[in-house]
């Protein structure tokens, strides 16, 4: 391709509403441009990238046997409220009704589809087990659409689906997608890290999110450096063994203590002089189905993940000061559980351990003292509600812990059979015995994946592209349109680059040499060809875009010096 003839309209201002550099980097490369909040048009050089990731994707999902299919992207309101999703989904959901009043929904995902398809169409134990995918545009009406394609309304995704006779023959298909996942990212040329995870509105039992390490992820992980444990949670669904006191005291006399103006854990602390591990943190929250209250320690967070499946809720929102005064009769930051009733009680683990604790005392500007567990309060639930950090103990080995950002690309769900017994997906087995076919779900975010790919290569000049999904491989750049020779010869590297399947651009643009390089910075070329003065001896320059690492060739060795780089990194 000519550069000349190419659609590559790149900027030199950084967008004022580009918040993360995947997004930057885009707008300015000239790979995409903005139609509507969370909604893009993919440039000639995007859906190259796009197209690349696709095809790993594609070869990954049909090695290990999967069976290219497409569904359609309007899906009737009738199936989804068969799975008893309609109503429960969320705003997120695009609801639409067609011009005869039905309902519809622009697909977010494709379980009810797949096992209508499958329902109608597998009925015996010989058509198990079964893989179907597809790659086709997805759609979430996100509250705030942000962070370019990281989040948006419409992206591109593959989902494959699996059906299996029994729990058995779902622990294969598992292991095969998490297989051919770990093939997919790493042929993209990513640094990754598979990680146990929630299942979120997909529903299911085992999960694993496949994250790309980045600064700027909106996720947070956890993992185990000791070597071999290998450890690693989305903090979602981490779990550490409950920190509990070497010592138990004695239960001491419950007194009130005046606070006032002290309603953070800090501020208490300080006042009281004592440690924030002797705090039990009492937050409200409000729920369909009511009020409830959680207690962590001090210096633990609530994972509200957690809670909401203790609970078993669909809605869980901390409640607002007038709901906490309502109910406890004092302002936000003086709650406790002493005393409170007709609402449940989840405590952790370690507040149950815990003796002798300061807590709110329901009363706005004071605080009670020596309060034990099962003495002064009681609860409905204990379990493990604590949001885990650095530093907190491997549940496999004990070893501290350590955080990194990362930024999901790719996920897979054992659904078991939630959404084929709701659904009548069933088979017969040798015996004529009738049985739920059992699932399994598994994504990759291919837009997504594209700009987790920048968010981890990029430098201050640009993107840099691992080869296996860059736009082109190489650009050629003569120095100077006036200088035939040069011209000349970067046009003839250029064919034999061609020729010999290299995906090769040459910038035969009339603009300034600095204008050339610093665009093909850029976008990214993973490898850059100058053909410059050094032609008077018979050699051109070949510089890595990656590390800068530059090298003088001669320009008959310089094509063979190209595919063996190239050759080497896919």
């Amino acid at each position: 391709m000519r550069v000349s003839q190419m659609l590559i309209p790149t900027l030199r201002e950084t967008p004022a509403e580009a918040e993360v550099v995947s997004h930057q980097l885009m707008v300015r490369a000239g790979f995409i441009r903005k139609a509507a909040a969370g909604v893009y048009t993919f440039l000639p050089l995007a859906w190259r990238v796009v197209r690349k990731i696709e095809q790993i994707v594609r070869e990954e999902m049909n090695r290990m046997g999967g069976q290219e299919i497409m569904m359609p992207i309007i899906q009737p309101a009738e199936l989804w409220q068969e799975s008893g999703r309609w109503d429960v989904y969320g705003p997120e959901l695009f609801r639409l009704k067609d011009r005869h009043g039905r309902d519809f929904c622009l697909g977010p995902t494709h379980e009810e589809i797949i096992t209508d398809l499958v329902r109608g169409e597998v009925s015996s134990y010989k058509q198990l087990p079964l893989l179907l995918y597809q790659m086709q545009n997805k759609y979430r009406d996100e509250r705030r659409p942000r962070f370019g394609l990281m989040r948006g309304r419409e992206f591109i995704m593959k989902d494959l689906y699996s059906f299996d006779r029994d729990e058995e023959g779902l622990d294969v298909s598992y292991k095969k997608m998490y297989e051919a996942y770990n093939n997919i990212f790493r042929r993209c040329g990513l640094v990754f890290r598979p990680v146990e995870a929630d299942s979120g509105a997909i529903g299911g039992n085992d999960t694993h999110e496949f994250m790309v390490l980045a600064e700027s992820g909106e996720a947070t992980v956890v993992y185990c450096p000791a070597e071999p444990c290998g450890y690693a949670a989305n903090v979602e669904r981490a779990v550490s063994p409950p920190e509990l006191p070497a010592v138990q005291e004695s239960p001491g006399p419950l007194q009130e203590v005046v606070t006032p103006g002290q309603k953070t854990v800090e501020q208490v602390t300080k006042g009281l002089g004592i440690g924030p591990e002797r705090i039990i943190k009492t937050i409200l929250y409000q729920t369909e189905k009511g009020m409830a209250a959680a207690l962590v320690r001090g210096d633990r967070e609530v994972n509200e993940i957690k809670l909401q499946k203790v609970l078993d809720v669909l809605r869980l929102e901390i409640a607002g000061p007038e709901a906490v005064e309502g109910l406890t009769g004092a302002a936000v930051g003086f709650a406790g559980p002493v005393g409170l009733k007709d609402i449940p009680i989840v405590a952790d683990q370690e507040v149950e351990a815990m003796s002798n604790a300061v807590c709110g005392a329901n009363k706005t500007g004071a605080h009670l003292m020596g309060v034990n567990p099962g003495r002064d309060f009681q609860w409905q639930k204990c379990a493990d509600i604590r949001l885990v950090k650095r530093g907190c103990a491997c549940p496999n080995c004990g070893s501290p812990m350590e955080e990194a950002r990362g930024i999901e690309v790719g996920q897979v769900f054992k659904l078991g059979t939630k959404y084929s017994k709701v659904l009548g997906a069933d088979y017969l087995d040798e015996k004529g015995e009738s049985h739920p076919i059992v699932m399994g779900c598994y994504g990759v975010g291919v837009t997504r994946t594209m700009a987790a790919a920048i968010e981890q290569n990029h430098d201050k000049d640009g993107i840099l592209w691992p080869v296996s999904i860059a736009p082109f491989h190489v650009v050629v750049i003569p120095v100077s349109n006036k200088d035939s020779r040069q011209v000349e010869t970067a046009e003839r590297i250029y064919g034999e680059l061609v020729e010999a399947g290299v995906e090769a651009v040459i910038d035969d643009r009339n603009e300034r040499p600095g204008v050339k390089f610093k665009d093909a910075d850029l976008v990214g070329y993973p490898l850059r060809i100058t053909v410059g003065k050094s032609l008077a001896e018979g050699k051109v320059e070949l510089r890595h875009r990656r590390d800068g690492e530059v090298v003088m060739l001669l320009e008959t060795e310089v094509v063979k010096r190209v595919r063996e780089i190239i050759s080497a990194s896919l």
